[in-house]
């Protein structure tokens, strides 16, 4: 299928593939310091029903304010359990996405959503250039997060406890702390992915973000970031978030 390598082509993947890259960012976050989120389907569908059901009043601006701060209560909430109460996280953050489905589906009675937003209908289909903003929304976070984690203290701190857990806490590293950040951090990508998504659709969905949580795993694991190394940086995860969108659209060109 050489037309897939066609420059407007792999455009239109590239701009495909932003949500996922957004979500992938948290999901790396999380498993450099050997936790998990695997809440990002329910929070993208949270994120869909704020912004499309026409039952959360407010403009637009109000509707994207709540939905970061749901994404916050998301994150503080998966951070509780796996902190305060040493829960699984797979099971906590699977848990928590089952949850959000099933409170999404109970308060939208299977309704048809509303539209999107008109400015996040502008970020999922405009260009800039001839280049889709979607993407250039992704590489805005991607790359100032890459540097940072490399650079900062807070970046050898997440790698330390993704070495060795105890051994950060015994050397005075605030384990709890990071975590509940990473997972804070996590939820709030998982929303801004969700953005990306309704915007790019136009319109709400209940299947919204369905399989950004295994998507998002899978393209961190292929990226190169595995659990208990404490190694692993943004730039492979992300290339395999495209690589994924690519091998979708291959596979479907193939019918």
């Amino acid at each position: 299928r050489p037309e897939l390598l066609s420059p407007l082509l792999l455009m239109l993947i590239v701009r495909q593939a932003a949500p996922l890259g957004i979500a992938v960012i948290g999901q790396s976050l999380c498993m450099r310091i050997l936790s998990i989120d695997l809440s990002f389907g329910g929070v993208a569908m949270g994120v869909s029903y704020i912004l499309t059901s026409g039952y959360v009043p407010g403009s637009q601006g109000t509707l994207i304010a709540i939905s970061l701060v749901f994404g916050v209560a998301v994150g503080l909430a998966n951070a509780f359990f796996i902190v305060r109460l040493r829960a699984p996280s797979v099971i906590v953050t699977l848990a928590m996405g089952i949850l959000l489905t099933g409170v999404v589906m109970a308060f939208s009675q299977f309704r048809a959503p509303g539209d999107a937003p008109e400015i996040l209908r502008y970020i999922g289909q405009a260009r800039v250039w001839g280049v889709p903003l979607a993407p250039l929304v992704w590489f805005a976070l991607l790359i100032p997060i890459a540097w940072f984690l490399r650079k900062s203290v807070l970046g050898h701190y997440i790698d330390a406890i993704g070495a060795n857990p105890r051994a950060a806490m015994a050397t005075g590293i605030p384990y709890p702390a990071i975590v509940i950040l990473v997972h804070v951090a996590s939820s709030v990508f998982a929303v801004i992915s969700g953005f990306l998504i309704v915007g790019f659709v136009g319109m709400g969905s209940l299947d919204i973000g369905r399989d950004l949580a295994l998507n998002s795993l899978a393209a961190v694991i292929l990226g190169g970031v595995t659990f208990g190394s404490g190694r692993g940086g943004m730039l492979g995860p992300a290339v395999a978030a495209f690589m994924l969108t690519f091998l979708f659209n291959l596979l479907t060109s193939f019918g």
